[in-house]
């Protein structure tokens, strides 16, 4: 890919120079902990943060569905929704999505985060998604460069079963 072509995410947290959303698009996100309690985390390859499995939902497809599906395309496990970690939208999260010198999209996102188990594959993550995919144990999170807003879904994931809704 040529860097003009590129695309780059900046995601901003609390910044109140932050430029104004021009749209809101749903994801899904994927809180999969293996039987030792592990957490499986991927790098992003976009801007190098470290993050649980996440998406679009695309058309055509439910929240599950799309969850599934970028478990799967990002780490190569095979995962089945468990539950629900909850429904994320705050407007303190803006990310900016820049293609090569220029701004492509600027959006609020609303993410829905499942509870997830893997049912098979093997750790592969696809080049073009993750840089790596790793089971982290939750004591080393803060080793680890995870953007507020995320690291938000994975605490409360790992404080609670009940949904957090906002």
């Amino acid at each position: 890919m040529s860097e003009s072509k590129a695309t780059r995410r900046v995601d901003h947290w609390q910044d109140p120079d932050a430029p104004r959303p021009t749209s809101r698009k749903t994801s899904a996100s994927v809180f999969v902990q293996d039987e030792d309690g592990r957490l499986l985390l991927l790098q992003r390859v976009d801007n190098g943060l470290w993050t649980i499995p996440t998406g679009g939902v695309k058309k055509g497809e439910t929240v599950g569905q799309a969850g599934v599906r970028e478990c799967h395309e990002e780490t190569g496990l095979e995962v089945e929704v468990t539950g629900l970690v909850g429904v994320f939208s705050t407007p303190d999260h803006v990310i900016v999505y820049w293609h090569g010198d220029r701004v492509d999209e600027v959006r609020q996102p609303i993410n829905i985060c499942l509870r997830a188990r893997v049912t098979g594959g093997e750790i592969a993550p696809e080049p073009s998604e993750a840089e790596e995919v790793r089971w982290v144990d939750p004591a080393d999170l803060d080793a680890y460069p995870i953007h507020p807003a995320l690291r938000f879904r994975i605490d409360h994931g790992l404080r609670t079963q009940a949904p957090y809704i906002a």
